[in-house]
C-alpha cells in the first residue's frame, strides 16, 4: 500500500513538474531585440509571364531572445489599414537573414488576402518569426503591389472527369491527365463545373468516372445504386442524353449531381427578343460555347440561361452590365449564390457579335463578346 501510495504521488509530482515547465517555457521566451525588415524596392509590378523569377529581395536581422530557440521565420503579408487580419506569408529557412520572392509568389499572397488585381494596392510586410506558438514582429514595411489576375487553373483544387465523351470535346477519352476538369472554388473539396457530351447512343458513349491528380488511383465512381452515391473504382456513370451537363461533387461525403445545363441568349436586345433562345454550340477545338453571329441592339438586355427556362442563368455583376468588345469578363452563375438581383447584360453599340462563353473552370466562368 505504502508502495502504491508512493508511486501515485510521484506521478502526481511529476506532472505538476511537467506541466510547470511547459508554463515556465512560455513564460521565459523574452524578446530582449525585435527584428528589422528592408527590401530593395518598395513599387512592384508583377507579371505572369516571368512568374518564377525574383520580383523582390528581403533582408533582415533576426529578433534575440533571452534563451537559446530554433525559431521559423517568414515574411507576412497585409493590406495597409487592416492589421494583417487576413494575411499571407511566404516562408524562408531558419538559417537566412536575406532572401528573394517571385512574382508568382507575391501574387498568390496578394491573392489570398484579397488585393485587387491590374491595379495599385497598398501593401503592408513585416517578419514574423515565431518561436512554438508564440509570435514575434519586426517593423512594418510599405509596399505598392500591382498583381496580375491569377490563372484560375494553377490556384483552385480540381477533380478529373475522365470519360468516354472526353474525345470528341477537344480532351482524350479515359485520359485523367487531359479531361475536363471540376474545380473547388472555395477549396473545400466540394467541386462542380461543367462537361458536354456528344452523343450517347452507344453502349460505351457518354460515359465517365471521377479521378484526382490527373492519374487512376483513387478514383470514384456511381456506388452501383445510380443515387448520386460514389465509391472508390466504382462503376461508370452513363449520361442520359446527349448535351451540356452541370456536376456537383463532394468528395469527401461521396456524392454527386448532375443536371443538363444548355444555354442559349434571351433578351429584348436579340432578334427574337423575350420569346426564345438562340442556342449556344460547343467548339471542341476551343473548348468553349459560341454564338458565331447574332445581332445585339444597345437599347435592350439579354441573359444566359439554360433549358429555355430561368432555373439556371449567367448574369454580371454590376459593373460589368455594359460590355466592351474583345474584353473578357468573368461571368456568374445563379445557381452558386454569385449573383445579386437580376441584372442583365447589353451593349453600348448595335452591330452584330461574336459571343463566346467559356465554362471549363467553375472558379472564373469567362464571357468574350466580339464586335464583328
Amino acid at each position: 500500500m505504502k508502495n502504491l501510495i508512493k508511486i501515485l504521488t510521484m506521478a502526481f509530482i511529476g506532472g505538476v513538474m511537467v506541466s510547470c515547465e511547459k508554463d515556465e517555457d512560455q513564460a521565459i521566451i523574452n524578446e530582449t531585440a525585435a527584428g528589422k525588415i528592408s527590401s530593395d524596392k518598395t513599387v512592384l509590378v508583377l507579371n505572369e509571364l516571368t512568374a518564377n523569377d525574383a520580383v523582390i529581395n528581403f533582408t533582415w536581422t533576426k529578433p534575440t531572445f533571452n534563451i537559446a530557440v530554433v525559431p521559423s521565420q517568414e515574411i507576412e503579408f497585409g493590406i495597409k489599414g487592416d492589421g494583417f487580419k487576413k494575411s499571407a506569408s511566404v516562408d524562408f529557412p531558419n538559417d537566412v537573414t536575406s532572401g528573394p520572392v517571385t512574382h508568382a509568389a507575391m501574387n498568390a499572397a496578394m491573392f489570398s488576402i484579397g488585393a485587387t488585381p491590374d491595379v495599385v494596392n497598398e501593401i503592408e510586410a513585416r517578419l514574423k518569426t515565431s518561436v512554438g506558438s508564440a509570435a514575434f514582429y519586426s517593423n512594418v514595411i510599405a509596399l505598392k503591389v500591382t498583381p496580375y489576375t491569377p490563372n484560375p487553373d494553377l490556384v483552385y483544387p480540381k477533380i478529373n472527369v475522365p470519360g468516354s465523351y472526353a474525345g470528341a470535346a477537344g480532351y482524350a477519352n479515359w485520359t485523367p491527365a487531359n479531361s475536363p476538369n471540376l474545380f473547388s472554388p472555395e477549396k473545400n473539396d466540394k467541386y462542380r463545373g461543367f462537361i458536354w457530351i456528344n452523343t450517347v447512343s452507344g453502349p460505351e458513349d457518354g460515359k465517365y468516372k471521377f479521378s484526382i491528380n490527373q492519374d487512376w488511383a483513387g478514383n470514384k465512381g456511381d456506388d452501383g445504386t445510380n443515387s448520386g452515391k460514389l465509391k472508390l473504382d466504382g462503376a461508370d456513370i452513363k449520361a442520359p442524353a446527349a448535351g451540356t451537363y452541370y456536376i456537383k461533387v463532394d468528395w469527401a461525403a461521396n456524392t454527386y449531381s448532375s443536371v443538363p445545363a444548355n444555354f442559349g441568349i434571351i433578351g429584348d436586345a436579340t432578334p427574337t427578343g423575350w420569346n426564345s433562345d438562340t442556342d449556344f454550340v460547343y467548339n471542341p477545338a476551343t473548348k468553349t460555347f459560341v454564338i458565331n453571329s447574332i445581332m445585339l441592339n444597345s437599347s435592350g438586355f439579354f441573359k444566359f440561361r439554360a433549358n429555355d427556362g430561368w432555373t439556371l442563368k449567367f448574369q454580371p455583376k454590376k459593373t460589368d452590365e455594359t460590355l466592351i468588345s474583345g474584353k473578357s469578363v468573368q461571368a456568374y452563375f445563379n445557381a452558386e449564390d454569385t449573383v445579386d438581383g437580376d441584372p442583365g447584360y447589353k451593349v453600348s453599340e448595335t452591330g452584330n457579335y461574336k459571343i463566346e462563353l467559356d465554362l471549363h473552370n467553375s472558379a472564373y466562368y469567362k464571357l468574350t463578346i466580339t464586335k464583328l
